[in-house]
């Protein structure tokens, strides 16, 4: 039986959107950590995880980011803040605020995919942030919403073992892959910055981080 920690490139290809022969092409190019077991190839989770934010961290995207308006993704109703201590009760709580949103046509496809894509690999990247992300056809245009955590939300397996207290959920159009990328950077850039960081965990109204973060 394979572990839950090991992904088989079907895994990887739902998990990435991509196709499975381009998975096994960067896996025979080296271009993705992955190893065999007999002629099969087989990709470790957490490696994984920290391809992905490595290539989201990419100097590529970060120059193309600058095109992405934060105070158009977001709005202070879409601001929340949270006290539960698990990461389902956290997702559910911000794919609910999320699906209020016009561009969501599905809510109930919203949260399960959410759940479905953390399930698979944790969104967290460290810092005490995670971003939750989905893209479907039925989102209609790039949207997000952010939860404040007043708890530790202390199951959604970081990298560096800190509890995450700043999520932002991302759901976009299935078309929108490039934007998608490049607002997944620009958040995971910008906060980065331990002072942003720290006045939006300070931040007492949604108002108050809609500017932090948009950066009025």
């Amino acid at each position: 039986m394979i572990d839950d920690d090991i992904l088989t490139i079907e895994e990887v290809a739902r998990h990435l959107r991509v196709s499975e022969r381009t998975v096994y092409d960067w896996a025979q190019k080296g271009e993705i950590p992955a190893g065999k077991i007999g002629t099969v190839w087989r990709f470790k989770k957490l490696e994984i995880e920290k391809w992905v934010n490595d290539r989201l961290s990419a100097s590529r995207l970060e120059s193309r980011a600058a095109a992405v308006q934060i105070d158009t993704i977001i709005s202070p109703d879409r601001i929340l803040f949270l006290n539960y201590s698990t990461k389902r009760d956290v997702l559910l709580t911000l794919a609910d605020n999320l699906a209020a949103a016009p561009q969501v046509k599905n809510r109930q496809e919203l949260a399960g995919e959410i759940l479905k894509r953390d399930e698979l690999m944790s969104t967290a990247i460290g810092r005490g942030i995670a971003i939750p992300h989905v893209r479907l056809s039925s989102v209609t245009d790039l949207v997000a919403s952010v939860g404040v955590s007043h708890t530790d939300i202390i199951d959604f397996q970081t990298l560096d073992d800190e509890p995450v207290r700043l999520v932002i959920m991302i759901a976009a159009s299935y078309n929108q892959h490039a934007y998608y990328l490049q607002t997944l950077s620009l958040f995971s850039s910008r906060l980065k910055n331990r002072d942003l960081r720290e006045a939006v965990l300070k931040a007492e109204a949604p108002l108050e981080i809609y500017n932090l973060l948009s950066g009025k």
